[in-house]
């Protein structure tokens, strides 16, 4: 017999935590292999972790509801014979080289009492110390042999007190080589000392709550966020699909919304404007091919973004049904990893909760995101008289690094044009 550990798989691009929201398992039960052992929640999709043996589950390694680093052991599988796949999703790794920090390849000098021996530090551990700029040489560890783990930082986090490193020097050459950090903001605000008074209430905060404000302030900290806005005359969209509307839902069977003429006139802007369908990558700009339009899914605790993909070659109804397609998903919580990836320009429905103007926090590490207002029945002057229209606001936030704002400015008004000029007679949904 032996005995094998099964490990957070990475569920999605840029993932790097799950949360176990579910075991399926429990110790003493077989599975074989492909059986599901439990549903995690991340950032960006919820999905089951699949086995990668055939044996009785020994231990789990990890409660529900616990955040794990990609790579940590979340539970043991005994098996009859070591050899085993582990090409599988959920990697695992011998009991023999049990690691829950899983340390990067190479070892580094950690400048500490003792330096004669040498410290190594988890991804995981590298990228929160980078984050926060915590000197990793000040920190004494709790794990094996004094290893410092993510959950030591997590706690420093928490507690407020960081000790700051003015650079990355305890970090040797070597390992700069294989694992570049990121800038990090030195000015990075210490955590609030609030205490709960009576009759407050505490709300823990999941781990995809987390997860969320982690790529919230990255984007924030990396990005240098510019805004603009332009106001856009809606009343012939609006007439045509309030005309085609119940006919569209008897045939189709989903609704023909407003939404959906939106992101046809952002995929349609797009290419006619690539720049905007553009990423920063430190020494350069990538222009991206495809036109994946992200869209914001809201829940009643998280925020989802799934992708809706070669946006530009749907037609209103395709990219409709869609819409109604990755929705139900998120509500569902069937999101796939797929469905997650390969976004290269937002598009948020702020109007759907009455918004009238807003600046959105761009989806990193995407360019701009497109905020679609609420649409407003108002006065405005059409030759010299005063009429009621269907106004919306169409606000833009950027990054200032990619993009500038005479392109965005001609791109604005080109989905401007492109909404102000649909009609029965010029626009297909089909």
């Amino acid at each position: 017999m032996a005995m094998e550990l099964m490990k957070m798989p990475q569920l999605g691009e840029s993932v790097t935590e799950g949360t176990i929201s579910k075991w399926l398992v429990k110790p003493g039960d077989h599975v074989t292999k492909y059986d599901p052992l439990a549903e995690v929640m991340t950032d960006k999709v919820n999905a089951e972790v699949p086995s990668s043996f055939t044996g009785i589950i020994k231990e789990l390694k990890a409660d529900e509801n616990q955040t794990l680093a990609v790579g940590e052991v979340i539970c043991s599988i005994e098996v009859e014979t070591a050899k085993t796949d582990n090409d599988n999703v959920g990697q695992a790794i011998s009991h023999s080289e049990e690691n829950t920090d899983a340390p990067v390849t190479r070892d580094v000098q950690q400048a500490s009492a003792e330096p004669s021996r040498k410290a190594r530090f988890s991804p995981a551990v590298l990228k929160l110390s980078q984050e926060h700029g915590i000197d990793l040489s000040k920190v004494k560890g709790t794990g094996n042999e004094g290893r410092i783990t993510r959950k030591d930082l997590l706690k420093l986090v928490e507690s407020g007190n960081l000790p700051k490193a003015d650079d990355f020097s305890a970090i040797s050459d070597s390992v700069h080589e294989e694992i570049t950090p990121p800038p990090v903001n030195r000015q990075t605000s210490a955590v609030t000392n609030v205490t709960a008074a009576t009759g407050d209430k505490e709300i823990p905060v999941t781990g995809i709550r987390k997860a969320i404000a982690s790529n919230m302030l990255k984007s924030k900290h990396e990005i240098p966020h510019a805004w603009t806005m332009v106001e856009v005359d809606a009343s012939n969209m609006v007439k045509l699909r309030d005309n085609l509307k119940s006919d569209f839902k008897q045939k189709e069977g989903y609704n023909l919304t407003y939404f959906a003429f939106f992101v046809k006139a952002v995929a349609q802007a797009l290419t006619e404007f690539p720049e905007l369908n553009s990423m920063w990558a430190g020494d350069k700009i990538i222009q991206k091919k495809e036109i994946n339009i992200s869209i914001a899914v809201a829940t009643e605790d998280a925020l989802f973004v799934p992708v809706i993909k070669n946006a530009d070659e749907k037609s209103i109804k395709g990219i409709a049904r869609e819409i109604q397609e990755l929705a139900s998903k998120v509500k569902a919580g069937k999101l796939k990893a797929e469905d997650m990836q390969g976004g290269t320009f937002t598009v948020n429905n702020t109007g759907s909760f009455g918004s009238v103007q807003s600046m959105g926090i761009i989806n990193y590490p995407q360019a701009a995101i497109l905020q679609v207002e609420t649409i407003v029945k108002r006065p405005v002057v059409i030759n010299d008289m005063i009429a009621v229209r269907d106004m919306v606001n169409l606000c833009l936030s950027l990054d200032h690094r990619v993009l500038d704002g005479l392109v965005c400015g001609r791109f604005l008004a080109r989905v401007k044009e492109i909404i102000e000029k649909i009609s029965k007679d010029n626009t297909s949904i089909y």
